[in-house]
């Protein structure tokens, strides 16, 4: 068998304790031999299951091209649903009507700033003008 690089790794173990409690050494050579063969099957797996992934990533890209959709379309389609999931979720709308409100509210203080600094203008330099807010 081979480990995840392709080369067969050292089966060495150490004195130290293993996750059930039980060091290497106690492990009789039936139990090593087991737990080899089982590493070897599990790690035979996982390779299966990598190149059945891949084939699977592959014909998935190959229908995605005959439909027409790049990664790039793929990619943009994601951001736009999640930008309108954010736009429609509940405190994304709360704090828009919030900030309207205050920018409303800001608008109107300015803009009658504006006319009181333009009433105080004016009635400096013509003191019959009477300006009223």
């Amino acid at each position: 068998f081979s480990g995840f690089n392709g080369a067969s790794p050292p089966m060495n173990f150490s004195k130290r304790v293993t996750e059930n409690g039980l060091s290497p050494s106690d492990l009789t050579d039936d139990e090593v031999d087991h737990l080899r063969t089982e590493l070897a099957k599990m790690e035979e797996e996982i390779q299966t299951l990598r190149q059945v992934l891949l084939v699977k990533e592959k014909y998935a890209a190959d229908v995605r091209r005959q439909l027409g959709m790049s990664p790039f379309s793929s990619i943009k389609q994601n951001l736009s649903k999640g930008w309108h999931e954010v736009q429609t979720s509940s405190p994304y709308v709360r704090t828009r009507e919030t900030v309207s409100h205050a920018g409303q509210a800001t608008s109107s203080a300015l803009s009658n700033m504006g006319v009181a600094v333009v009433c105080l203008f004016v009635s400096v330099f013509n003191q019959t003008f009477v300006c009223t807010l």
